[in-house]
């Protein structure tokens, strides 16, 4: 259990990682858009806005993964049955929140294909629209891999004795 314990959670950071560099990247793009004049620049206001939420919840996860590792690899030793007690709930809470980012993402999603679709000729819906195409794609993408990381954690701390 150590082990799929330790790769989770390794997995995890190695995720949150990527959502700071790439809302690093939207940022940057979005500072670039906006000086440039680009027709597009209104992409940046959801590029900023999800990139900045992208880089909170990156570092609050890197940040904390490391103790929570160590603190449930301690307990897994000292209390395995609370452990699966109370890291069972936990990533049931996280699996359950995974279906309302999902949710949230597609309709981001949907509407900035709307918004490209059915506004193309107005520069600002289509540079919203676009900006949300990609950020809700992206981060919709990374949200279904890290649910499956979360639902084989969770098959194995069900699988633990107790």
């Amino acid at each position: 259990m150590i082990n799929t314990m330790s790769s989770y959670f390794s997995a995890e950071k190695q995720e949150s990682l990527i959502f700071i560099a790439v809302g690093l990247v939207a940022i940057g793009i979005s500072a670039w858009l906006w000086m440039s004049g680009h027709r597009l620049k209104s992409m940046a206001y959801p590029l900023v806005v999800i990139a900045l939420l992208q880089m909170v919840v990156g570092a609050s996860v890197y940040l904390r993964t490391d103790t929570q590792l160590l603190a449930l690899s301690a307990q897994l030793k000292a209390q395995p049955e609370a452990l699966k007690a109370n890291e069972t709930a936990r990533m049931q809470t996280v699996m359950k929140n995974f279906s309302i980012y999902k949710a949230v993402e597609m309709v981001l999603l949907i509407v900035g294909v709307g918004m490209i679709a059915f506004l193309q000729r107005h520069d600002v819906a289509a540079g919203i629209g676009t900006g949300l195409v990609l950020q809700a794609a992206f981060t919709l993408a990374l949200d279904i891999f890290a649910e499956a990381r979360g639902a084989d954690y969770l098959s194995a701390l069900r699988s633990l004795p107790g």
